[in-house]
């Protein structure tokens, strides 16, 4: 449930205006899905609430990727039903109602991912709106549901690829880029709203504007000057690269037109961060996956990457136990990992999802093997991070904060995402800020999180 700030007090003969509260579960793009509803919401006049309890209906966003993951967004709905009876369901599991009615038959409204307007028609129908032009006003940037200092910056929505484990292309759709300039625009109206890190993502980041022809759109900047920009992933990179503010790449598929970004990092128009789902190191399996540039030689791509970027960050995410994984395909993974080196990297155990064609595929690997083989790819990776981090000690570090302590305060570097990276923990002669940007020498490094002293404001 979603901690907001409440609406100003009506008049006291006014109607109370009605209570949503709000639940959103799964990834950083759902919840950009979730800042779009609430915020059209609360330009209808709707308060937001933190408590199913005394609301007048509750909405659940859904993440329908995994079985795991569909387990809990039925559990949310359960309680939501239990603690308030009144429940509209949306999201990715939304596209597969009939699992949702299954479970809980007595769901108001199920609406699939993306349908903003179907979400609003049913809430309309089950707790009609009261209009006060006085107090129905939202924020330019509308209502994010992140800290006040950096925003999800949502470029497309779908994917065009097939990958044999993944149903996101039948609950999202094809891959449809936002012009460059809607995307300018929100950007700015964001940096405006005083957001200092803008975190991009899509489905595909690096494949934006393909489907559009890589478009060109207008936009006017702040200065009032009217700009033009490209719908591509190294157009739209250096136009947000002159923001002002950090901006961060995830979801970066290894295309080669990325090393043409790779340059804006090291002059640091946007920081030197890729988030790149590799999956995994060997081309058989990767071909099984059917993953895009699955025949790229990506060792040598990360090598010249860091020939002209020395300090890039490069996180990625992994999957062990894929069907027909054999123990010479794991091992092929190690060595892989060893050599790229990556500073993050995610790995996750194989599980079937209904609806994916892996499923079909022969050989699935046994649990007790997958467990077996996602802790040596996780002890395998400490033991890369650990070294990579030590590298840092003795380094200055611009660091950002996201928790103020009275000695302590808990940030990230650029090399580091909220919610999905390590920290910074830095001790400061004087209370840091939330949002605050310091200068940080690092003393001291451990398996994941960096540790120093504030030497610049």
């Amino acid at each position: 449930m979603l901690d907001t700030p409440t609406q100003p007090a009506a008049q006291p003969d006014a109607k109370p205006a009605p209570k949503i509260s709000f639940v959103s579960l799964g990834c950083p793009k759902a919840l950009v899905d979730s800042e779009r509803i609430i915020t059209s919401l609360r330009a209808e006049g709707y308060e937001l609430s933190r408590e199913h309890v005394g609301s007048d209906l509750v909405i659940v966003n859904t993440c329908g990727f995994l079985d795991s993951a569909k387990a809990e967004s039925l559990a949310a709905i359960g309680l939501a039903l239990k603690e308030n009876g009144k429940v509209i369901v949306t999201g990715c599991m939304g596209a597969e109602p009939e699992n949702i009615t299954a479970a809980h038959p007595g769901v108001l409204a199920i609406t699939g991912p993306q349908q903003y307007e179907s979400v609003l028609e049913a809430v309309h129908r089950a707790a009609p709106p009261r209009h006060d032009p006085f107090l129905d006003l939202v924020p330019p940037e509308g209502i994010k549901l992140t800290p006040r200092h950096y925003a999800y910056l949502k470029i497309s929505e779908g994917c065009n690829h097939r990958c044999t484990f993944c149903i996101i292309p039948k609950l999202r759709g094809d891959l449809v880029s936002r012009p460059a300039g809607d995307v300018m625009r929100e950007a700015e109206r964001l940096v405006k709203a005083g957001v200092k890190e803008l975190l991009v993502i899509s489905q595909d980041t690096s494949a934006y504007g393909t489907d559009i022809k890589y478009a060109a759109s207008s936009w006017k900047n702040a200065a009032g000057e009217t700009k033009e920009v490209r719908a591509k992933f190294l157009d739209l990179s250096a136009a947000l690269g002159e923001l002002g503010v950090w901006v961060r790449m995830h979801y970066v598929y290894p295309y080669p037109h990325v090393d043409e970004v790779i340059p804006l990092m090291a002059e640091r128009k946007i920081l030197p961060y890729l988030d790149i789902p590799f999956q995994h190191g060997s081309t058989e399996v990767l071909r099984r996956m059917k993953r895009p540039a699955h025949q790229e030689k990506t060792l040598e791509r990360i090598a010249r990457w860091r020939e002209i970027c020395p300090d890039i960050t490069l996180r990625s995410t992994f999957i062990v136990g894929f069907p027909g994984e054999t123990d010479a395909e794991f091992e092929t993974l190690l060595q892989w990992l060893e050599e790229a080196s990556l500073d993050r990297v995610g790995c996750f155990k194989y599980e079937p999802v209904r609806g994916a064609p892996s499923n079909e595929l022969p050989d699935h690997v046994p649990e007790d093997v997958k467990e077996e083989r996602w802790h040596r790819f996780m002890k395998a990776q400490q033991v890369i991070s650990a070294r990579r981090l030590k590298r840092k000690v003795g380094t200055r570090q611009q660091v950002i904060i996201d928790e103020a302590g009275p000695t302590v305060a808990k940030g990230r570097s650029m090399a580091d995402a909220p919610e999905i990276d390590g920290a910074v923990y830095v001790a400061s002669r004087r209370p840091l800020r939330v949002g605050e940007i310091a200068t940080v020498k690092i003393e001291r490094a451990d398996a994941y999180d960096l540790h120093g002293t504030a030497v610049g404001y």
